[in-house]
């Protein structure tokens, strides 16, 4: 019972972990817009995929890497610097011209790797779960089993994809009135590139 508790709290914290606008989720929503609901669901998946190998890595080296300043910094570092790169990424992409009038179609193996590379490329989820599985470890004195880490990387994965898929319906239900974020969606990403940067910074400084 114990064990079924620290599932579900887990579920719960990939969850709500998702719900803000972020990388992925924004990376979700603009390919459903641009390119379908089946494509989006498709990243979804691939970006669920690497948050279960995140959060069983996360699981593994939580008992050294939360009380070590050194890795958060390094973490904390790495995190900025891709941000950035992403950030000059959508800056760029949202001053192209788009020559075509009709949106190519993606397929949904193209799809699912996009989703795996933009979901890679976050690696804030590792620390979220690092603190997670230390939160759940002290609250319920259990030292995770090899079983348990499967599981529990298992139930994050899960709660991610759920509050993605989440993300797909919404789009699908307003669709036809998402033309503003259609048009400047690229900047839209960069901005939000901006501010995670921003918060990034601040969080380095008082580590």
């Amino acid at each position: 019972m114990q064990d079924f508790q620290i599932y579900i709290y887990t579920y719960l914290a990939a969850f709500i972990g998702v719900i803000p606008p972020g990388l992925v989720n924004m990376s979700v929503a603009k390919t459903c817009l641009e390119k379908g609901k089946r494509n989006a669901v498709f990243m979804a998946i691939g970006a669920s995929l690497v948050v279960l190998i995140q959060a069983f890595i996360a699981i593994l080296i939580a008992r050294y890497i939360f009380s070590s300043t050194y890795f958060k910094s390094v973490f904390l570092k790495t995190g900025i610097a891709i941000l950035i790169l992403m950030f000059i990424y959508f800056l760029i992409s949202a001053h192209k011209k788009q020559t075509q009038k009709t949106i190519k179609k993606r397929t949904g193996t193209k799809s699912f790797f996009s989703g795996v590379l933009i979901s890679a490329l976050n690696i804030f989820p590792i620390p979220y779960f690092v603190l997670i599985a230390s939160v759940l470890s002290n609250n319920f004195k259990t030292n995770f089993t090899l079983q348990e880490d499967v599981f529990y990387a298992l139930s994050a994965a899960l709660g991610t994809f759920t509050t993605l898929y989440f993300y797909v319906i919404f789009i699908m239900k307003i669709d036809g009135k998402t033309e503003l974020f259609k048009k400047y969606s690229n900047y839209f990403m960069a901005v939000l590139m901006l501010i995670l940067i921003i918060i990034t910074s601040l969080r380095l400084l008082n580590t």
